[in-house]
């Protein structure tokens, strides 16, 4: 079993950056693929980076695609979402999901989530 905790969240403007944090318990964390996902209010829950167990592979959503960066660091059972050049359409709840799937995309195939941590840009 994996539990997961979301970090970083905030407030910021139109341009900035944040960098969100998600620490898993478990000794089997580098085991999973690694996911960061997004909802925002009245939308459906959306892919936005996953990354391979190793972290050799990482995927990434169109729409942030050249903002944001996945990264990961076994030793510290952590993963970590730099995201740059926020926009307001970025508003949402970011989750942090582990699947045993490699390299998913898909929400249905993530059997682990995170609380989820709120991101706002603001115009």
């Amino acid at each position: 079993q994996v539990q997961l905790v979301e970090s970083g969240g905030g407030l910021v403007q139109t341009g900035g950056s944040l960098r969100l944090s998600c620490a898993a318990s478990g000794r089997t964390f580098n085991r999973y693929s690694m996911g960061w996902f997004r909802q925002a209010p009245g939308k459906e829950r959306e892919f936005v980076a996953a990354i391979s167990w190793r972290g050799g592979r990482t995927y990434y959503a169109d729409s942030v695609k050249g903002r944001f960066t996945i990264s990961r660091d076994n030793a510290k059972n952590s993963v970590y979402l730099q995201m740059n050049s926020l926009k307001p359409e970025d508003t949402a709840v970011y989750y942090c999901a582990a699947s045993d799937y490699s390299d998913s995309t898909k929400p249905n195939e993530y059997t682990y989530w995170g609380q989820g941590t709120q991101v706002t840009v603001s115009s």
